[in-house]
């Protein structure tokens, strides 16, 4: 039960807001089309996403998919031509769906198709799809989806890593929230989403809160000397170890400016040292 200044808001100042945010070009718009509406609705009213939308920096619509169909049983599956297993979404409901969503809630700039297919999603794709303005996000399910929709209707087909889902409905979810942090205003630290993992190209570094020590494990003392200077310096150099250890893929492309290349390139010395030993 919140006891903050915006849970005491009347619904209309809310909505007064949510309006004047519109009118300043603030307010990120996406829509989301999916057969499994519920499910997609229960994980944007919590956390920064429901914040963002309740703030109204958000404007977030679920279209249910049966909504498109013309017949009465509200086809949107058929079996695949050619044979084999499975049944793949029809191209009609979801060219239907996005038409509707030009004429009542404008041109979108991006229609994103979630598909295993698809080329991997990445946080700068998510910086970049946060200027759009408007995203519509096509949820996938059974065997896949007719190919025409992702050759005449959607803009890209994308993925969130080399596995496959039951549908796009848990993939368009992660990247809602990866697109909407990157909002301003919507995480309420500016300073938290400029030092997230990925925003420079490498992992983040370790974090630790209190206690000072616990089962014998202790804080870095760095952490705990109030030097400011020495702690960025330490965050720096732990980023880049961790991103070594565990994503060196990273690294090549990563922006190091001279002294992080010199980290480099001794993480690099001591991790050929470890190899060798092992080896021997």
């Amino acid at each position: 039960m919140g006891n903050g200044a915006a849970d005491a808001a009347h619904p209309a100042e809310l909505e007064h807001e949510r309006q004047a945010r519109a009118l300043a070009g603030q307010v990120m718009k996406f829509d989301i089309v999916t057969i499994f509406p519920r499910m997609v609705e229960a994980g944007l009213v919590e956390g920064v996403i429901g914040r963002g939308r309740t703030s109204g920096l958000l404007d977030i619509v679920v279209h249910d998919l049966r909504a498109f169909t013309s017949d009465r049983h509200r086809t949107v599956d058929d079996v695949p031509f050619g044979g084999g297993p499975g049944m793949v979404l029809k191209p009609e409901p979801l060219f239907g769906a996005v038409e509707k969503i030009r004429e009542t809630r404008g041109t979108p700039d991006a229609v994103l198709l979630m598909s295993p297919a698809g080329r991997r999603f990445t946080q700068a794709d998510a910086r970049r799809l946060a200027k759009a303005g408007h995203v519509v996000v096509l949820c996938g399910r059974y065997e896949g989806v007719d190919e025409r929709v992702r050759e005449h209707l959607a803009t890209e087909d994308v993925s969130i890593g080399d596995y496959v889902l039951s549908g796009g409905e848990v993939p368009a979810l992660a990247i809602v929230d990866a697109i909407g942090r990157q909002v301003p205003g919507v995480v309420g630290d500016e300073q938290s989403v400029d030092e997230d993992s990925f925003t420079r190209g490498l992992l983040d570094h370790p974090h630790y809160t209190r206690p000072a020590e616990f089962r014998g494990h202790r804080v870095p003392d760095v952490l705990l000397s109030g030097h400011h200077g020495e702690i960025r310096q330490w965050r720096r150099r732990e980023a880049l170890r961790q991103t070594v250890e565990r994503r060196p893929d990273l690294v090549a492309d990563a922006p190091l400016d001279d002294e992080e290349r010199k980290w480099l390139r001794g993480l690099q010395g001591l991790r050929e040292q470890d190899e060798k030993q092992g080896s021997e």
